[in-house]
């Protein structure tokens, strides 16, 4: 495969991401019948982060960060950088003075299948990041990668122009076909929710609000009371 920059990739609607914003992860992975998450190693460098936009994909290689500032070059207000590797990796490829040429240029946040390092700094700059590890390992600038092309990121395939939606829960992603879908779906759980919420806050049980009941009977779950139980196991000889 060539080495390859994309300037001009389709984009999701800024309307759309905006409302993406307003759902956790958790719900939107399950709005889209629960596909689309990256592997849970990838985790926010501060608790609170969260993030909504548009992916700009980077293809990068072990220990080189070559890839991430020319991603800077073609990023746009509202991208989010998706980075993928060509083999695994856990150095420090991204940090404090990439995390600020990043922001200058619009990003809204890193996700990256490798390492970050200035953890401290880009906190206190509230740029939030999803990373593979912390590392203080430093990287070359040797090995041309790619730009805006299909990548696989912490397991899941995605796509320069999809939406992504990170938060403490991980990261999502949506294609940027099937997004108003999603959050149409997004919106009807949420609805749910918040209907089960007060009727569990109330005090009714999940076991009945869900109807688990006959399904656990199915299951031969049986309920005993103490007593009987003590004295079935003294009648096995069970301590």
């Amino acid at each position: 495969m060539p080495n390859i920059v994309v300037r001009n990739v389709p984009r999701p609607d800024s309307t759309l991401l905006k409302r993406l914003g307003t759902f956790g992860v958790a719900t939107v992975h399950e709005a889209q019948g629960r596909t689309g998450l990256l592997a849970p190693y990838l985790r926010p460098i501060y608790s609170g982060a969260k993030t909504a936009g548009s992916a700009l994909t980077v293809l990068a290689h072990p220990g080189d960060n070559t890839m991430l500032h020319v991603a800077a070059e073609i990023c746009r207000p509202g991208d989010v950088i998706v980075v993928g590797l060509s083999s695994e990796n856990s150095d420090g490829m991204l940090g404090e003075l990439l995390a600020t040429s990043f922001r200058a240029r619009g990003a809204m946040g890193v996700i990256i299948d490798a390492g970050c390092r200035d953890v401290a700094e880009m906190s206190k700059m509230g740029f939030p990041v999803w990373s593979k590890a912390v590392s203080a390992k430093g990287t070359v600038k040797a090995t041309l990668g790619s730009i805006n092309v299909s990548v696989v990121c912490a397991g899941a395939i995605v796509q320069p122009g999809d939406a992504i939606l990170a938060d403490d829960d991980g990261v999502v992603t949506v294609p940027r076909s099937e997004l108003e879908a999603v959050l149409q779906a997004a919106e009807q759980r949420e609805e749910r929710e918040t209907k089960v919420r007060a009727r569990l806050a109330a005090g009714e049980l999940g076991l009945d609000i869900y109807n688990m009941r006959p399904k656990l009977e199915q299951l031969g779950l049986v309920y005993v009371d103490h007593d009987n139980a003590v004295n079935e196991r003294e009648r096995a000889g069970t301590p």
